[in-house]
């Protein structure tokens, strides 16, 4: 990554901290980014701490999409940042007002980046530590103007006796001594209450939660002082639906875009009280629920009834562009779901949901189809009945498609090569996931040919072809099989090498291929 001359200057700037107390004073407030983005970079913490408690803005965002290659912020510079925000309520060199931390969390195995959870119980303890310095300070304050006003009292018993034993008046001298000190005391008096109306300042945030953290980010959220925390996307884990429906309760219903909810027992019913509660947010755009038990076999003489409350409920999520749903026991039931949104989809994500033909073939025919920009249709068996379907969705999508995932969908040879022509029409595609895929050397050419004309295609995970295994593979093997079984590991420089080649050939060194599960990050085709 080339840096600017602005960048470099700015990095040689925050190298040296201890000059720092002599540089500051006299940055142009212009400057104030380049050199907290030198210090996030260096893992400069001081330096993160001093810039951000004199911030000569109203408004910091922290955070937000990063570029190829770049890290995470350093965890000790986060812990800098906040600090440093706590102690600029009190300095008046501070103008920040609003300080934007959404999507500042760390991703993947990262050791010194900052997670989303531990990231969420820092501002949490920050709010609430804010508030009690806070009181302090007022309980300093109110002492210092009631010692004020005892020796102001003192004065005035001092002087009415002086001049009640001198009778005589003491001159104009003393008046304008007077008039300054009660003008002085009015400017304080001001000063003081205008810092006390002072609004809070904004903390806008991304929250993770999870049973352990949920009471220190209610107190968080309840709390009234100089530090006001908001949520943009709001991630919950293992938490029942009334924990939810509390949570939600103390969310501003301006500006909450996306709930995620992971591994909640949330039943059908459940799932319809959390749309119902959904609904009184008219920002939120995305709502995934993963791993969340629905519960559709029990229950039975109340499935109909708890269906109709669900549909409802989705019903009047008006801003909603992004759904999904993750390993939900939804059995030809995508037609109940998707219907009664009232906007088409823009980003639709049914991995592990056992589509049926039927819940495919309404998909493909479904006003949804034509606007949906990514689609995720992982670890669904496709096979010679289901992949019409399919080929007519692309079809459907085809202009707006940017990103399409078929990882683990049992494709062969001669069904991915029945694919292909639709695939092919997708001219908007950025990236294509089609990993743990039975496919052959051969296929994965053909594929990557395919790929290499559309104009638009940055990254491809493919699979590792059936001749990189170790002997013993079955013919048609399950994702599970592929996922476990052992690899040849000199056969996969090869494959790399060779599908390189085909990209050399057709003039797209700017594809990124790659098999690594891991470290395969969709965003950054964007």
């Amino acid at each position: 990554m080339e840096l600017s001359l602005l960048s470099l200057c700015a990095k040689e700037v925050v190298s040296n901290h201890s000059a720092s107390l002599h540089w500051l004073r006299w940055v142009p407030r212009e400057l104030f980014g380049p050199l907290l983005e030198a210090s996030f970079a260096g893992c400069k913490p001081l330096a993160v701490g001093e810039l951000v408690q004199k911030w000569p803005e109203r408004h910091l965002r922290v955070g937000g999409r990063r570029k190829r290659g770049q890290r995470p912020p350093n965890r000790l510079c986060v812990q800098a940042l906040l600090l440093a925000v706590v102690r600029g309520l009190s300095d008046i060199r501070c103008a920040l007002r609003v300080l934007d931390l959404c999507g500042l969390q760390g991703e993947g195995p990262t050791v010194d980046s900052m997670g989303g959870w531990s990231l969420t119980i820092a501002l949490c303890s920050m709010v609430v530590q804010a508030r009690a310095g806070e009181r302090k300070r007022v309980c300093a304050l109110q002492q210092e103007r009631g010692q004020h006003k005892r020796v102001k009292e003192e004065n005035v018993d001092k002087r009415d006796h002086a001049e009640g034993s001198l009778g005589v008046f003491q001159g104009p001298n003393l008046m304008n001594v007077e008039k300054r000190m009660e003008t002085k005391g009015r400017q304080e008096k001001m000063d003081g209450n205008r810092k006390e109306c002072r609004m809070p300042l904004q903390v806008r945030a991304d929250l993770f939660v999870n049973a352990r953290s949920l009471e220190r980010v209610n107190a968080a959220l309840n709390t009234t002082g100089p530090l006001e925390l908001q949520c943009r996307s709001l991630h919950v884990e293992e938490i029942s639906v009334s924990s939810i429906g509390n949570l939600l309760d103390c969310l501003p219903h301006r500006g909450l875009v996306c709930v995620d909810v992971r591994y909640s027992h949330l039943g059908l019913s459940g799932l319809a009280r959390l749309c119902h509660w959904l609904a009184a947010f008219p920002d939120l755009s995305s709502l995934c629920l993963h791993y969340c038990n629905l519960d559709l076999w029990c229950h039975l003489p109340m499935y109909e009834e708890a269906l109709r409350d669900l549909t409802q409920g989705l019903a009047k999520l008006h801003g909603l562009r992004r759904l999904s749903l993750t390993a939900l026991r939804l059995p030809s039931e995508l037609r109940e779901i998707l219907s009664f949104l009232p906007q088409p989809l823009e980003v639709l994500e049914l991995p592990y949901l056992s589509l049926s033909l039927a819940d495919l073939s309404y998909l493909s025919c479904s006003r949804h189809a034509p606007s949906l920009q990514q689609l995720d249709l992982s670890e669904n068996r496709l096979n010679a009945q289901t992949l019409p379907s399919v080929c007519r969705l692309l079809g459907q999508a085809s202009g707006s498609l940017r990103h399409l995932s078929l990882s683990g969908c049992g494709l062969s040879d001669d069904l991915l090569g029945q694919l292909l022509p639709s695939l092919g029409c997708c001219s908007s595609l950025r990236s294509f996931d089609f990993a743990l895929n039975p496919l052959s050397t051969a296929s994965l050419v053909k594929v990557v040919r395919t790929l290499a004309r559309l104009p638009s295609m940055q990254q491809v995970l493919y699979p590792n072809p059936l001749e990189d295994y170790q002997l013993g593979l079955p013919v048609l093997p399950s994702s599970a099989q592929l996922l476990d079984w052992p690899l040849d590991e000199s056969a996969d420089n090869i494959t790399s090498d060779r599908l390189n080649k085909v990209l050399t050939e057709c003039g797209r060194l700017d594809i990124l291929l790659t098999c690594d599960l891991l470290n395969y990050n969709r965003d950054l085709a964007e």
